[in-house]
């Protein structure tokens, strides 16, 4: 029956990492746009920042949650690196708010209350409106009845009696620095394979509340899963920017810092946590009351888990500058500008997000797009009064370079958009993601526009033909309309929609029109009148053409984005 037994209890594991799953997902949809807005707007010092990480991990009931979504914001350039800091602080507290829920399950059986919370979950996933809520009962039924039943398995095992567990762990000394060691590793490997520390808090619990694992080895596993945790952030943070891998590296250094100092006072720090719970550390196996004294452990290594927490941001929250110093002199920016720039720098690939993070992150890859293709304008500008020919050719292949950036951008951001939309989705984001699908054409197309500039510039440079003075004149003067048009259009992308005015872009491209009205006039009068020949007449007429043409495309982007502000509003 032993198999039987084991398979319950990964069974129970996973019914355990399911429900906190499906719990913290529900959370996360039911309070997205509300999380975010509390992220941006109670970060103003490290204390508010702080209390906000413990808050909205305690929320969502996933420290994971918290971290990946501090790391994007990071990178999108919402959070600086010391409000990310404290934020992860905060998470690293109100995470411990699951070991307690945990602890509770194992004091008595919370199986017989799951099942009423089941009948009214399926009620309500089948109610279009309280669908979340009803999740959310689900993955907390979920968790509590893995958490029943994980605890069933610890009975069933018999693991206090169980001779072969009970000599492997008696192998190890107890008193030992070198066995707390090893079980600080077993313990941050394990997270780290898993990528749940709740499912590694748990086995810990029932390890320690049998009485066969004594609790200074448990502390060493719990210990452990506060350094294996943090590779969740740093994967997360792999694709990122700088700014985010700092944020990640932060994490992972304030739970290996605690560690330390807590290693130097191990045991005193222990002894005073269980003197808190009211658990007799020197208690012999053998002595009465052993098993009930032993069942307290998971209330002690809940308690020390938030002990833990608790002081080592009290130490570390007055050393946050230097922290950033740290992070910022182990993760140095890469030295090629150009290598960032040619990549997605805001979507993250991977990690699972909220549709409204998701979204968030879109519209400022976006952003970086249409600032991509601006400076992919100003090539053009530059690639006009080039002469010297290595250069000429160099700057060519550059735009040349941007064109093929540009086609995969658009690709890309709408490939992830697409897996956004097969999220359940409100109306009002479902609206986002259409305005921003037609916003990515629009600026591809501008794009095309510059590489067609490009292009006959090089037909120019080529052959035997060059403009008049005059004819220079009037393209700058359209090269200037129209770089003025996309920097209104850029402006559009980070201004908020209270300031929004996106009549400037409507009047640059009526001005545009008309003076490619006049030029095209102009030009017809010139070439009969011989001041330049047709040919150079026909490419004159081109630049000035695609830049019109340039310019409706700007207005499309400026439309779309007025009907994703709009739709907001």
């Amino acid at each position: 029956m032993s198999i039987w037994i084991f398979f319950k209890l990964i069974g129970a594991l996973a019914l355990l990492m399911f429900g906190m799953k499906s719990m913290s997902d529900s959370l996360q949809k039911m309070a997205g746009p509300q999380l975010r807005h509390i992220l941006g707007a109670m970060t103003t010092n490290r204390f508010t920042g702080i209390l906000t990480g413990t808050f909205i991990t305690a929320a969502v009931q996933s420290s994971t949650a918290t971290t990946v979504m501090t790391v994007s914001f990071v990178n999108a350039g919402l959070l600086t690196l010391v409000q990310a800091i404290s934020v992860i602080m905060g998470a690293n507290i109100g995470t411990t708010f699951t070991a307690w829920i945990m602890s509770a399950g194992f004091s008595f059986n919370i199986t017989d209350f799951v099942w009423p919370a089941f009948f009214i979950g399926i009620i309500l996933i089948y109610s279009k409106k309280r669908k979340l809520i009803g999740d959310f009962l689900f993955g907390i039924s979920f968790m509590f009845l893995g958490l029943g039943t994980l605890r069933q398995a610890g009975i069933d095992m018999d693991l206090a009696h169980n001779q072969p567990v009970l000599d492997f762990f008696a192998s190890f000394d107890p008193n030992s620095f070198v066995t707390t060691i090893v079980f600080l590793l077993i313990g941050s490997v394990l997270t780290m394979c898993v990528q749940s520390s709740a499912a590694i808090m748990a086995i810990t619990m029932i390890l320690c509340s049998t009485g066969v694992l004594p609790i200074y080895q448990g502390i060493a596993l719990v210990m452990g899963e506060n350094i294996g945790t943090t590779v969740t952030s740093n994967l997360a943070a792999l694709t990122a920017n700088t700014q985010a891998r700092r944020a990640a590296l932060a994490h992972m250094f304030f739970n290996v810092f605690g560690v330390l100092w807590v290693l130097i006072i191990f045991k005193p720090f222990i002894n005073m946590v269980c003197g808190w719970v009211g658990y007799d550390v020197d208690m012999a196996k053998d002595a009465p009351g052993f098993l009930a004294n032993a069942a307290k452990l998971s209330f002690v290594l809940a308690a020390f888990h938030t002990s833990f927490n608790v002081a080592n941001t009290c130490i570390l929250v007055g050393f946050i500058r230097w922290i950033e110093k740290f992070v910022c002199w182990a993760i140095k920016p890469k030295a090629n500008k150009d290598e960032e720039d040619f990549r997605l720098r805001f979507i993250q690939t991977g990690i699972m997000k909220t549709p409204e993070l998701s979204v968030l992150e879109a519209q400022k890859e976006i952003g970086s797009f249409g600032e991509r293709i601006q400076r992919m304008f100003g090539m053009v500008m530059e690639l006009l009064v080039t002469k010297d020919d290595a250069a000429f050719v160099k700057l060519f292949t550059r735009i040349e370079k941007y064109e093929n950036i540009s086609d995969n951008m658009e690709i890309e951001i709408a490939k992830y958009l697409d897996q956004v939309s097969n999220a359940h989705l409100s109306d009002e984001t479902k609206g986002k993601i259409r305005a921003m699908l037609r916003e990515i054409s629009e600026i591809e197309s501008i794009g095309d526009s510059c590489y067609n500039l490009a292009r006959t510039i090089n037909r120019l440079h080529a052959g035997k033909e060059d403009f008049t003075a005059e004819q220079y004149e009037h393209i700058h003067q359209m090269f200037g309309l129209t770089n003025d048009a996309l920097t209104h259009m850029n402006v559009m992308f980070v201004k908020s929609r209270d300031v929004l005015d996106a009549n400037a872009s409507f009047n640059i491209e009526n001005e545009i029109n008309n003076y490619r009205n006049q030029l095209k006039t102009q030009n017809i009068s010139d070439v009969n009148d011989h001041r330049y020949t047709y040919a150079s007449g026909t490419m004159y007429m081109d630049i000035i053409s695609e830049c019109e043409k340039l310019g409706d495309y700007v207005v499309n982007v400026v439309e779309a984005r007025l009907g994703t502000r709009q739709r907001e509003a």
